[in-house]
């Protein structure tokens, strides 16, 4: 009889035939799964970066500064800038406003809305386009709004004429078509890591005395700030490289309504192959930028964005 809560010691012969658990695969099988993720990582995605850099200065720095400087990609790199700064105070706001109905309030239709804000996610970015091409084209139901408009009586201002601006083939119409394709990144980020950290401290700081606006300042802002950060990163690289929403709402028009993706499209169709890739180079390096930030955000607070992604 063994000693009383000591257990029988196993022959070696024994361990040694144990059978493998599911997480120790031989030495070669891991090897052989690094090495394959390694390729597949280098073949598709740093060999094409790499391609992209090397093919931009192919014909030197020169002919590089001046594919990037002349008038066209000028206007290009503003247009791309002033949409991507329109569109991401817009889906800050709606970012959070929906975050915070989705964690805080249960009500009619919760599921529905969520479901609503993952709809750019399945829904193609030139259906996308298509959809207002519909609406405000010159066919829509909303052009007499934009070529006649309507002549309304308010209470107050008494008669007033109502027209819409122009919104194809024009800054309006890029900038809705943007919004379209990025509002869920900034929510999405929101929702989970808002429900995972709760409203306790909300509801002591209301307790306490403070407003709604103190306690959303104050405890829910700071405790939510590197998850929104990480956000409006996503939802601002995303609206930079947006390409097939505003493919079809813009018109192509050179020097008014092309970003950097749609000159890139015409340089390629022009066979202007080394300005192409020189003007691609900058949507590579904000590209590049966006990762490091990521990274560090990641590092900075990965506990709470980790627990975000894991719901």
């Amino acid at each position: 009889m063994e000693p009383h809560g000591l257990m029988p010691t196993e022959p070696a012969a024994a361990v040694r035939a144990r059978p493998l658990s599911p997480t120790s695969e031989p030495r070669w099988v891991q090897a052989l799964l690094i090495l394959g993720a390694v390729g597949f990582l280098v073949a598709f995605l740093l060999l094409p970066l790499v391609l992209v850099f090397i093919e931009a200065l192919r014909n030197g720095a020169a002919a590089f500064w001046a594919a990037v400087s002349e008038p066209d990609a000028l206007a290009a790199i503003r247009l791309t800038l002033l949409v991507t700064a329109i569109v991401v105070p817009l889906n800050l706001v709606f970012g959070v406003a929906a975050a915070w109905l989705v964690a805080r309030h249960e009500f009619p239709g919760k599921r529905l809305l969520v479901s609503l804000i993952d709809l750019p996610f399945a829904v193609s970015p030139v259906v996308a386009g298509l959809v207002f091409i519909l609406v405000f084209g010159a066919h829509g139901w909303a052009w007499p709004l934009i070529d006649e408009g309507v002549d309304l009586a308010l209470p107050l201002l008494g008669q007033v004429h109502l027209q819409l601006p122009k919104v194809v083939f024009a800054l309006p119409g890029i900038v809705l078509a943007t919004v379209f394709v990025t509002f869920p990144f900034i929510a999405r980020e929101l929702m989970p890591l808002m429900e995972q950290q709760g409203a306790d401290e909300e509801l002591a700081a209301l307790s306490l005395g403070a407003s709604g606006w103190q306690a959303f300042w104050r405890v829910t802002l700071p405790n939510i700030r590197w998850g929104l950060l990480y956000g409006v990163l996503l939802c601002g690289a995303r609206a930079m490289g947006e390409f097939g929403a505003v493919s079809v709402v813009s018109g192509h028009i050179r020097g008014r309504t092309n970003t950097l993706p749609l000159h890139v499209e015409i340089l390629y169709n022009e066979y202007a192959y080394s300005a192409a890739f020189a003007v691609a180079s900058l949507l590579a390096l904000s590209a590049l930028v966006t990762l490091v930030l990521k990274t560090w955000l990641e590092w900075r607070h990965g506990e709470s964005l980790a627990a975000g992604h894991r719901h």
